[in-house]
Order: structure tokens, then C-alpha cells, then sequence
């Protein structure tokens, strides 16, 4: 009787659906993918509580063990412990359907469920890079970094790494010294900084950019948690840039997220006598990774050259749209360019009736597909 008057004293004053939301997080054999899934059936997260446990075992990918789960948890203290470190520290928890949540990142099988945000920066930034390396990065690899990273000072790109030794940190560091927005995904909660001789980088990089994690607090930077962080480095991106890696590690372990969910890679090549280069290097033998040169070579093969722009020839005035080929239109006249992620969300069809309408439109020539699948009218 004492915890249900404390937890409907708690329910009164906090935001009942982030309650829940965080609390979603909780449930044992719940993960991010059954969370979606739960998600898309019931429609927030205060529902899929009070849901009957019958409802909740036929949704797809749940089952009796699943709902018996959801229907026996009752840790919503722990939910509010967060909610309240939250707020004391200003971290900004972002639920799947947050509208500041990475949606690159959303499309993602696997996305974060809820993830904890102290930062300024834009996480939906029109152009976002990760940058991952050794944690024994070579003198090369530093210079190259931060060549790499100079040149791009003008573009507005928001730089994203790990907060590790080597080149996370030298990517971080070389980011605050051009002025631009460098984002940090931890490990581990946000009550504390691993490795703790980068707590000065934190702080600074909290004045302009942030620090990103999935993990609650009080959650320590145990090694099965790192292969959980380099999805979110990998998927919240366009591009992975990969400076140096061994063949196995870290480095090599995201940049194979980032390439199968899509992304661009780019790995610098090396010495084939270089064992820091050698993961590089076998990434762009197996066409997983394009070759890093300079960065006018990057921006061009990303189509973020910037160009002056050409009067737009006149379309025909007389063609016939599909439904889905103009909602498609419409989506690209509001900006110059359009992933197809950004199609997805913005304009709620189908896959297949993106698909079909982008080829349409090729078709016609209309539109004009670019590297990374991006799209653009003609």
C-alpha cells in the first residue's frame, strides 16, 4: 500500500507517458525491436501497460513470455529515479517518437528505445559524419583527422564519435578547435565519463555539441555495452569515415553497422605493412568502404559540393502524377536534396510505394538519383 501511494504520487507530477516510456526500457525480454513492435500496435507506451496481457501476446514478436513480462513489472520506481536525474542534470530523454530523436537513427531496426541527451547540438543536423579509429592511433592518423576535419569547417557538419582514446578523441578535440558541433556516444550513463581523463573534453564538448547514450545511470562501460554504442555511432550518420582500425576491433565492428544499414563508408588507406591500416584496407578490398582522400573528394561523393545555383528549367506543365509521385515532388521542392530515409518519414508511404513512385519519376526525368541514395529533382 506505502509503494502504490508513492507511485501514484510520482504519477501525478511527472509526465505520465515518459514514465512509461522509460519503463519500457525496464521490462526483462523487452527489447528495442519488441518496443517497436509493441509501439506500432498500441500507439504509446501507456497503453502497452494497460493493456490485457491477452492483447499483448498476440502482437508479433512478443508471445506469452513476453506479455507475462510487461503485466508482472512493477520497477516504476526505478523509472522515476531516472526521470528525476534527468531533470536535475537537464538531459533530455528522447522516446522513438521524440521529434529531437536521430531519425537516421529511427530507421534502424534496432534504434534505442529511449535515448539520454545532454547537449546543444542538432541530433537531426542536415549533414552528420561519424569518425572512428584506433585507440593507438599512428601520427598519420592524427594529422589525417585533423586535416580531414579543417577542411570541413565551412560545410555545417556535426561531427559524431565514441569519446574513446585515439582518434575519437583527436576527431572530438579537432572538431571544438574549428567550431563545430562535436557529438560523444557513451558506453555507459550520463553520472559519469569513461575514460575519466576525458572529463575537460566533456565538458567542453557540452558547450557546443553534447553527449549521447542509451544506457541509464549508474551504468558502468562493461564491454558488451560498446558493441551497443557503435550502432547508434554508426546509424545516426551519413557517413562513417574510418581513419585507422586493425582488422578486428571496435572500428571494424561499426563500420560493418554502418554499411548494413545502409550508410556511406569511407576508410583512409595505408601502408599494407601497417597493422593499424589493415582493417581499412580490407574494407575497401571488399567494396564495403570508398577510398578517403582529401575532402573535396568526400563532399563530391556525397553531393555536399557547394555549388552555385542554376535557373531551374521549367518542368512540363502537363504531366501526369500518381498520388505518390507528387507527394514524393512536393517533399523535394522543400529541399535541394532527399534521402531515402527522409522520403520515408516525411511522407508516409510505404516502401514500396516510394520505390515504385522514385522509379517513375526517374523514369520520366523527374527526379535524378545521386550516390548514398539521395535524391533530387532535375
Amino acid at each position: 500500500m506505502l509503494y502504490a501511494t508513492k507511485f501514484y504520487y510520482f504519477h501525478s507530477r511527472m509526465s505520465n507517458e515518459l514514465l512509461y516510456q522509460i519503463s519500457l526500457t525496464l521490462i526483462p525480454h523487452i527489447g528495442a525491436v519488441q518496443a517497436k513492435q509493441l509501439m506500432e500496435h498500441f500507439g504509446n507506451a501507456e497503453a502497452i501497460f494497460k493493456a490485457k496481457k491477452k492483447d499483448l501476446s498476440q502482437v508479433e514478436g512478443i508471445g506469452e513470455v513476453k506479455a507475462k513480462s510487461i503485466k508482472d513489472f512493477n520497477q516504476f520506481n526505478d523509472a522515476e529515479t531516472e526521470m528525476a536525474f534527468c531533470s536535475k542534470y537537464h538531459i533530455q530523454p528522447l522516446f522513438i517518437t521524440h521529434k529531437d530523436y536521430p531519425q537516421r537513427l529511427l530507421h534502424c531496426y534496432d534504434s534505442p528505445t529511449v535515448l539520454y541527451y545532454r547537449g546543444n547540438a542538432d541530433l537531426n543536423n542536415a549533414k552528420i559524419i561519424s569518425i572512428i579509429g584506433t585507440r593507438s592511433n599512428s601520427d598519420y592518423g592524427k594529422q589525417a583527422t585533423e586535416q580531414f576535419i579543417g577542411e570541413l569547417q565551412s560545410q555545417n557538419i556535426l561531427i559524431v564519435s565514441g569519446l574513446a582514446y585515439g582518434i575519437d578523441a583527436i576527431a572530438h578535440k579537432a572538431s571544438l578547435q574549428n567550431k563545430m558541433a562535436t557529438v560523444g556516444v557513451l558506453a555507459h550513463g550520463l553520472d559519469s565519463i569513461y575514460p575519466t581523463q576525458h572529463k575537460p573534453l566533456a565538458k567542453e564538448m557540452l558547450l557546443n555539441g553534447g553527449l549521447l547514450t542509451e544506457f541509464r545511470k549508474s551504468t558502468k562501460p562493461d564491454k558488451y555495452n560498446f558493441p551497443q554504442r557503435n550502432r547508434i555511432v554508426a546509424g545516426m550518420a551519413d557517413a562513417a569515415i574510418v581513419i585507422e582500425t586493425a582488422i578486428k576491433g571496435g572500428s571494424m565492428i561499426t563500420a560493418e553497422l554502418a554499411y548494413n544499414y545502409n550508410r556511406d563508408v569511407f576508410a583512409l588507406p595505408g601502408k599494407i605493412t601497417d597493422a593499424k591500416s589493415a582493417g581499412c584496407l580490407k574494407l575497401i578490398h571488399q567494396n564495403k568502404a570508398t577510398i578517403l582522400t582529401t575532402s573535396e573528394q568526400f563532399l563530391a561523393d556525397m553531393n555536399w559540393e557547394q555549388k552555385k545555383k542554376q535557373p531551374k528549367k521549367q518542368r512540363e506543365l502537363f504531366m501526369e502524377l500518381s498520388p505518390d509521385e507528387k507527394t514524393i515532388i512536393d517533399i523535394l521542392k522543400e529541399k535541394e536534396t532527399a534521402s531515402i530515409d527522409d522520403l520515408f518519414l516525411k511522407s508516409g508511404l510505404s516502401s514500396s510505394s516510394i520505390a515504385g513512385a522514385i522509379l517513375n519519376l526517374e523514369l520520366q526525368n523527374v527526379i535524378a538519383s545521386l550516390p548514398g541514395k539521395v535524391y533530387k529533382l532535375i
